[in-house]
């Protein structure tokens, strides 16, 4: 073994808990990046991994096979520009009702128009996947689309006008990349829920060489007209289905996490490479006199510099390979929620990822080990032991005053310091810092980011909280009256709504309520399908929150979705006209409220006085409560009330978002890491103060500074530098939110409430701030321990 071998190991071995620091410095640092360059990378168009996973398929098409033979649909697999294709699959537009099982909606009520597709669950394409449930066993089973299942798992569809009234039962919910059906059955269901006369049409699934806009899909789907109009009668080509409303839909979800997810990874990113400059240099510069031992032994400047190297990079290189596999373990649980929010993406860290932050994070350590080492082997041998023997840019701190002998700015701050009516310990302690600025100034960097990364993750936890109550508005209520949804009451023709009104109003509890109703009206011009829904009662608490304008005031007014806004390229202020059988009436948008659905509310006398029948099934009354309320006594007292009526109370429940769920869980797994790596930042510049100042620390206690003054000297070390980065990086996430959320909104075709921006009030911002001292301390207190527990004599000892 080489003398400089021996070194390298006796340098790493003989500083144990600085080696531990830089192992554990490194290993968060090399995890923190990892999962953020992840999930950044599982954002980045997970749409496109699934589609070409899944097999997806560019256009469906539905084929009249009264009009076509069988050959000639075979014939389509060959048109010019076909890549690949499967089918034919047997397939039905059916119109069912809720079966006597499902809760909601009631049992009995109409189902939307279904798609149902008779085939397996694998083929050569569109292979769909589970989400939930288990794929059909065989007739009387139906796995729903994703996204487009009206019923839940367990619930079941009737059609009663059908021959044989069949039934099927919901066992499942699938993903297809391709929206190729909103339903799949066994194949031989399909002839059971076809209607007399009828024949089921034939679906085939195509792949083309060029579909990558809708121009190209257009064309496609022109060559395939073209094809069977040269073989078939008109009409054959009954519909066909584009897979890039899948695809825009998917990208718009991944979109969303790009902006906080960058955040969060250059955050990380920033303070991993600090962290590990101020470990690694402050490991070589502290180190400087044992240079000059070497020098004197012999030992060159390069050799000097390449032997701590070596020391930073055997403990750098386990922290990373720890990094590596931490980083992996952890992106288990959390790429996997990110997986189900994202519908596809990656369940993994690429290899790349895995190869690309160690090698950089091995770069950093280098640098920043090369530069203090060569700027100590430069120095002669003398000099190089004078300078390890003191600490540079202060001589030693008297024990009677605190103060500094010298002159200078920083002789000058610290002589004031001693003047400041404190404890000699404090005074000590609040002057420390100043003895190796640059070093202080690094680590107080580290701990803004740390604090800044908290605020960004407090601030966006309350405002996805916000966020995701405005979107699921619909279902306010402490309190909710529907149609039946037990299924023990049959759903009423007409709802006596005076006699409704009366039992929520004189019920004990109620403070406010109001009433929803889909109705047939429909806006005309629309280029979309919106759903149009009638307001009655006091809705100012329901929770729906407007992005501009103001709520609608009367008959001649509506509010609007964002989704509607961005699909028919309207503003508030604009005029929408509402149709019904024939009638119409203009109504003037006065508001954008938080949706990212197509929707269009009104105030209950607008589709009345169109003479629109209201349907008694569909309405709903949401009601708020007093405070101190029960919600479920209530709802039983109510529900005894109303089931006379036909209707049915219960406490209104909480409705999560998978994608904000996701996104908080995620935020809070990076703000952690970065929380730990800034802690530790914090604890290795600390470490290394202390052992400079050693011999100092023994004269202290020799002249009679107790155990509990030793803390308090060391922990006031930190304090200057953890407020002045609260006050720092407090704003610095604020304005990091600011910049986050309206990209995140933006992202997801929506804008954001003011009050979900606005959410860094006095009562969050003071904590906060005061976060970066609690960060400073805890980062101080084992080295604060281990000072307080330095014998006298052994600090004497030590030089």
């Amino acid at each position: 073994m080489s003398a400089l071998s021996k070194v390298v190991r006796a340098g790493v071995g003989r500083k144990r808990v600085q080696t531990l620091v830089m192992v554990l410095t490194t290993m968060m640092s090399v995890t923190a990046c990892i999962l953020a360059m992840g999930l950044l990378v599982a954002a980045q168009g997970p749409y496109q991994r699934s589609f070409a996973d899944q097999r997806g398929a560019h256009l469906n098409v539905l084929y009249d096979p009264a009009k076509a033979s069988p050959a000639q649909l075979a014939a389509t697999e060959h048109v010019p520009g076909v890549t690949a294709s499967a089918g034919p699959y047997p397939a039905v537009t059916v119109q069912a009702r809720s079966g006597p099982d499902t809760r909601i909606p009631p049992p009995g009520s109409p189902l939307p128009p279904l798609t149902l597709v008779g085939r397996e669950q694998g083929g050569p394409m569109d292979d769909l996947h589970m989400l939930m449930g288990r794929w059909v066993a065989g007739p009387g089973e139906v796995v729903f689309l994703d996204g487009h299942s009206p019923l839940a798992v367990g619930d079941s569809m009737a059609f009663p006008d059908l021959p044989g009234r069949p039934t099927l039962k919901v066992v499942g919910i699938a993903s297809s990349v391709s929206w190729s059906a909103d339903g799949w059955v066994a194949p031989g269901q399909v002839p059971a829920l076809t209607a007399p006369g009828m024949v089921p049409a034939q679906q085939y699934l195509y792949r083309f060489a060029h579909a990558a806009t809708d121009a190209e899909v257009d064309a496609d789907h022109a060559a395939l007209v073209a094809a069977l109009v040269a073989a078939a009668p008109p009409g054959a080509l009954t519909t066909a289905t584009s897979y890039r409303p899948a695809q825009a839909e998917a990208n718009r979800t991944a979109a969303t996490f790009v902006p906080f997810v960058t955040a969060f990874g250059v955050l990380g990113l920033a303070m991993s490479v600090l962290i590990i400059g101020v470990v690694v240099s402050g490991a070589v510069s502290a180190a400087t006199r044992r240079i000059g031992i070497l020098k004197s032994l012999g030992f060159t400047p390069a050799q000097v510099a390449r032997a701590y190297v070596g020391q930073a990079l055997i403990p750098a290189g386990i922290g990373t390979a720890l990094g590596v596999l931490g980083g992996n373990v952890l992106s288990v649980p959390v790429l996997g929620l990110a997986h189900k929010a994202l519908h596809g993406g990656l369940l993994g860290i690429p290899l790349w990822v895995d190869l690309a932050v160690p090698a950089v994070a091995l770069a950093a350590v280098v640098a920043t080990a090369l530069v203090p080492a060569l700027r100590a082997g430069r120095l002669r041998t003398v000099e190089a032991l004078a300078v390890g023997r003191t600490a540079p840019g202060a001589k030693r701190a008297t024990a009677r005053g605190g103060g500094a002998a010298g002159s200078g700015p920083v002789a000058a701050v610290q002589r004031l310091i001693g003047r400041l009516p404190l404890p000699r310990a404090l005074s000590l302690g609040l002057a420390s810092p100043f003895n190796r600025p640059g070093r202080s100034a690094t680590t107080a960097a580290a701990v803004v980011l740390g604090t800044a990364g908290v605020t960004l993750c407090v601030g966006l936890t309350l405002s996805l909280t916000g966020f995701q109550e405005g979107l699921t508005a619909e279902h306010a209520g402490k309190v909710v009256v529907e149609a039946p949804i037990d299924g023990s009451v049959k759903a009423p023709d007409h709802v006596d709504e005076a006699a409704v009104a009366g039992a929520i109003d004189t019920r004990p509890g109620t403070r406010a309520w109001y009433s929803t109703v889909p109705t047939s009206v429909a806006v005309a011009g629309n280029t979309a399908r919106s759903e149009v829904v009638a307001f009655s009662g006091d809705a100012s608490w329901s929770g729906y929150q407007m992005v501009s304008g103001r709520w609608f005031n009367g008959p001649g007014e509506a509010v609007v979705g964002s989704g509607y806004l961005r699909a028919n390229q309207a503003k508030v202020g604009d005029t929408i006209t509402l149709t019904d059988q024939g009638r119409s009436t203009p109504v003037r948008i006065t508001g954008e409220v938080l949706a990212t659905n197509d929707l269009v509310f009104v105030d209950r006398a607008a589709p009345t006085a169109l003479g629109s029948p209201v349907h008694a099934e569909a309405i709903a009354y949401h009601i708020d409560l007093t405070a101190g309320t029960d919600a479920k006594a209530y709802a039983d007292g109510l529900d005894a009330a109303v089931r006379p009526l036909g209707l049915g109370a219960e406490p209104g429940g909480t409705h999560l978002n998978l994608v904000v769920l996701a996104m908080n869980t995620l935020a809070g797994t990076l703000t952690l890491l970065l929380i730990a790596v800034a802690g530790l930042g914090v604890l290795n510049t600390v470490l290394l103060d202390t052992r400079e100042r050693v011999h100092d620390l023994g004269v202290f206690k020799a002249l009679g500074m107790s155990p509990r003054q030793t803390v308090g000297m060391v922990l006031t070390s930190v304090c200057g530098s953890g407020l002045v980065a609260g006050l720092v990086g407090v704003p610095i996430g604020i304005l990091v939110h600011h910049w986050v959320m309206p990209a995140t909104a933006s992202a997801a075709g929506v804008g954001v409430p003011e009050a979900d921006l606005a959410v860094f009030a006095p009562s969050v911002v003071g904590p906060l701030i005061l976060g970066g001292l609690v960060l400073a301390l805890i980062g101080a207190l084992l080295p604060a321990t281990w000072a307080a527990r330095t014998r006298t004599v052994t600090a004497l000892r030590t030089e």
